[in-house]
């Protein structure tokens, strides 16, 4: 048996699909891109008025990305400490790794989760940046 997790301070799902899923003791979070809530805009992106991409800024896509994760761990009654694995899909594996990397790092100043990142040919919408994750509650809430 599971239970949706919805936050209204996390940028919509772009389909249909809860923010996040709990199962006995863990959190999967749904797939989360850098968007804000209630409208279509990506924080850095910069598009053509045919919905081209003409450059991003993958700090702001990163810190924006981050902070929907947030959002979603708060309304669950959790936070980043537990988070225990996360998978970070970026369409520009060698320009976008540093600086995600550095991110990341301030995101997680001590013990980090586990974490696979890997290069995508594109996402869903015009983003540079995904995270999926996966937290666990502790065991009093289990």
């Amino acid at each position: 048996m599971s239970a949706s997790v919805e936050s209204k301070k996390a940028a919509e799902p772009v389909g249909k699909f809860p923010h996040a899923k709990r199962v006995g003791n863990l959190l999967f979070i749904s797939g989360i891109g850098p968007r804000e809530r209630g409208t279509k805009i990506i924080p850095g992106v910069e598009q053509a008025a045919d919905g081209l991409v003409l450059s991003y800024n993958i700090e702001i896509q990163a810190r924006s990305v981050f902070r929907n994760v947030q959002y979603i761990l708060e309304e669950a009654g959790l936070d980043f400490t537990h988070l225990v694995d996360v998978q970070v899909f970026l369409t520009d594996m060698k320009k976008d790794f540093p600086v995600m990397n550095r991110i990341w790092a301030e995101t997680f100043p001590g013990e980090a989760p586990c974490r696979t990142t890997v290069e995508v040919g594109a996402l869903p919408t015009p983003i540079a940046i995904e995270l999926k994750c996966i937290a666990a509650f502790p065991e009093k809430h289990a």
